[in-house]
This record gives structure tokens, sequence and C-alpha cells, in this order.
């Protein structure tokens, strides 16, 4: 996929096989605005058909990631309070389905934060398959603070099978702001680098993972989405047990075999 840049969203191929998807709001801090709500679902669905993107590197432009809805500046499509319940669940809707966007493409997605993420900016860096982050980085959950419910675009979904259900209560009962290094020491993060770096750790990271199968990477990722919520071990064994007999049967899985071979 060539580089490119929308209003809203830039999205770049720095690299074979990696796609880095830049919020591109910075003086707002990157908030959600109706430009880019409708340009992030959109380029979120050309990337699930792109099959020459192997990974997604989702970031911000300038000093943060996101900092959630553009209350002030969203667009003539935000519902007034005094609007009918309908109408308001419908927008509602059209947010959560932001981070489901996300989740649902099958490349692993690697959120590399580099601000803060607040709200629905901490909802898409939820969503994402590997999160890694800046020093400078932050995180809150701030609908609660505003009278509205903690529980917002899939938050007590992710966010309690991350770094359980404890913790994500504190965040989200509290609305406070959560650490870089809270947010590593919790498991939130798998990484915390200096600032100038964290784009860099997330290419090398990409890297490493598009130099895989394609469909070992995207049935690995299947995998952890499904057997999160497995009902039981058995059911998470079949899940494993089938992705293998597939992969194993690529030319791919074969051309690796013969290299290992070698090396014995």
């Amino acid at each position: 996929m060539t580089g490119e840049t929308t209003t809203a969203v830039e999205l770049e191929t720095p690299a074979p096989g990696t796609a880095v998807l830049r919020l591109n709001r910075p003086r707002r801090l990157n908030a959600i605005d109706e430009v880019m709500l409708g340009e992030l679902t959109e380029t979120c669905a050309r990337l699930a058909a792109d099959a020459e993107t192997r990974v997604v590197v989702l970031t911000g432009a300038g000093r943060g990631f996101c900092s959630g809805l553009d209350v002030r500046d969203f667009g003539p499509s935000l519902p007034e309070a005094s609007a009918p319940a309908i109408d308001r669940l419908r927008f509602q809707e059209r947010m959560a389905g932001l981070p489901g966007a996300l989740r649902a493409l099958p490349q692993p997605v690697i959120a590399a934060v580099n601000g803060p993420a607040v709200g629905g900016g901490m909802a898409l860096c939820l969503a994402a398959d590997l999160r890694v982050c800046a020093a400078s980085a932050t995180f809150a959950n701030a609908a609660i603070q505003l009278g509205l419910s903690g529980a917002e675009m899939g938050m007590s979904y992710y966010l309690p099978r991350i770094v359980g259900l404890t913790v994500a209560a504190d965040w989200m009962l509290t609305g406070r702001t959560v650490t870089a290094h809270e947010a590593h020491h919790a498991g939130l993060v798998s990484a915390v680098v200096e600032d100038d770096r964290l784009l860099e750790h997330a290419l090398d990271l990409a890297a490493r993972i598009a130099g895989h199968s394609a469909l070992g990477v995207q049935l690995t990722k299947r995998a952890l989405q499904a057997n999160t919520d497995a009902p039981s071990f058995a059911a998470a064994l079949e899940i494993e047990n089938r992705n293998q007999l597939i992969t194993h049967a690529t030319d791919e899985a074969a051309a690796e075999r013969a290299k290992w071979a070698g090396r014995a």
C-alpha cells in the first residue's frame, strides 16, 4: 500500500508489510471529530482488505495519542443531551465501532502511545493487540469525571482482561490518570521507551511480526482473541489444533521447516 495523507488520518508504509496509521489532529491532541471518525472507519476497512499489509502500527501526531471525543468541535452529528435517546444511542454505537474495527483487523495492531490516551483514545489503545508507550504517555478513562459511565467503547470488556478486574475497577471508577510506569507495571503495555525512540521500537516489533507467515500470524491473533473467552481448556485446544493443521499444510511452513532442518 502506498503512503497517502487524509485530513484527520495519515497512512504510511515505512517498510514492506508494515503500515503506520497516524491520528492527525495534533492541535487538538488528536481528539476524535466527525471527520476522524469517518476516515478511521474507512481506513480500517481498506486495511482489512489489503493483503500486502501484515502489521499495523497505530500512533498519534504531535505530543498526544488521542484525547478522546472532541466535544467542542465534533460537528453537527453530535447529539445534544436533550436529543431523543435513539439518536444518542446511534451516535454511541458509531463511536464504539472504532475499537471494534481495530480489533476486527486480520493484521495484528501495535498501539504506540506517544502521549495522553484519554477516554476514546484509551479505548483505541485497548483494542490493539500489543501496546508500547513513551515515557511521557498517560492513560485515563475520563468519562466518569463528566458524570457519565466509565464503561464505554468496550473499555469494561478489554481492560479487566488486560490488567485484571481489581486494577480495572480502580482506574475506571476513579477516572484518575495512570502514568507510563504504572501502566507497564500493571501489564497494559509491554514496554516503556524514551519518547524519541517510540516509533522505532514499534516498527522493530512490527518487522519481527511481519517476517513470519502472514497466515500463522493472523491465526495466532484469532486464537488469542477467541481463547480469551474460551468456555473451557478443551474448547481452546480445538481452536489451536485446527489452526496448526491449517498452517502445517502451507508452502511457507514447509520452507521454514526446511530451514530449521538445515541448521540441525
